[in-house]
């Protein structure tokens, strides 16, 4: 079997005594998977990205990308493309100046990149030629996406790339990622926006605190708590019932009902067993979703 693209082991980074950003996290990203790594701000998920392509040194622990160890200037570099924090371009130059210094920076021949792919993904057209100066952020971005397909990698590392865009713009980040991975590409993403890992990822990670609280595909990680909201007619009476049903986790008032959290019993259960005990149902909306799941996975892995 092939070496996975990213394989990551005890990896720590410890800045002082007091700061500790990564603390002995492992994660292993397959090929053609979209990998979402997911926490809160300061989870430690930049600092993870940055070490996993040799930008900051671990103080334990270590990563390998396609079975190589990870040092700065390693071959297996130039199978990766990066787009960590905000991309830098000079702004007086136009995009495609701005691609072009970036490749030849690298002692690399311009008829040596995938030039048009590139920008046949981040679909910027005639705006490539003006200068970067004019672009909005969401353009920046789809440049800064460009210059990390050049290389035509069979990796494509993300950090929050849909940091402060517009909605409009955040759907169209979300249609390039899945467009890059179609076309062939691995792709690892982090956000602390559930909404964008559900919609994009195929497979996530939760970090918090620096090492990872839970992992698995997406469907898993959101199967793993559930929650109902109901609007019924005798709230008193629905809690007496809902407190002596195993699976519920949580009773909690919300609006005009009910957000019932669940787990290990379905939702046509409790509502039968709600019927059953002399409770009228008016609405049923079931909340199965990465956030729930989310929550409790953090609260569950607080030390």
């Amino acid at each position: 079997m092939p070496a996975p693209p990213i394989q990551i082991e005890r990896l720590s980074k410890r800045f002082s005594e007091d700061v500790l950003a990564v603390d002995r996290l492992d994660l292993t990203v397959e090929e053609g998977q979209i990998f979402g790594l997911l926490g809160p701000n300061g989870a430690g998920k930049t600092t993870t990205l940055r070490m996993l392509v040799g930008l900051v040194h671990p103080t334990e622990g270590g990563s390998k990308l396609f079975g190589e160890t990870v040092r700065p200037g390693v071959d297996v570099l130039r199978r990766v493309g990066t787009l960590v924090e905000s991309p830098g371009f000079v702004p007086h130059l136009s995009g495609m100046a701005n691609l072009e210094l970036f490749w030849r920076a690298g002692g690399q021949k311009m008829s040596e990149a995938d030039l048009d792919g590139a920008l046949e993904v981040a679909d910027l057209g005639n705006a490539i030629e003006r200068k970067v100066k004019t672009y909005s952020h969401g353009m920046k971005q789809r440049l800064g996406i460009a210059q990390a397909l050049l290389g035509k990698p069979d990796l494509l590392i993300l950090d929050e790339p849909t940091t402060g865009l517009d909605p409009q713009q955040m759907r169209e980040m979300r249609d390039l990622v899945r467009s890059i991975a179609e076309r062939g590409a691995t792709v690892l993403l982090s956000s602390h926006l559930l909404g964008e890992v559900e919609q994009v990822c195929s497979h996530a990670a939760v970090v918090n605190r620096g090492h990872v609280v839970a992992t698995g595909t997406v469907a898993e990680l959101m199967g793993s708590a559930t929650t109902v909201y109901l609007e019924i007619d005798d709230l008193a009476r629905a809690r007496e019932v809902l407190g002596k049903l195993k699976g519920v986790r949580a009773v909690n008032e919300e609006g005009q009902g009910l957000s019932v959290e669940l787990e290990g019993i379905d939702r046509k259960d409790v509502v039968a067993k709600l019927v059953r005990g002399g409770v009228g149902v008016e609405t049923v909306m079931s909340r199965h979703r990465l956030e729930d799941a989310f929550l409790t996975m953090l609260e569950d892995g607080a030390p």
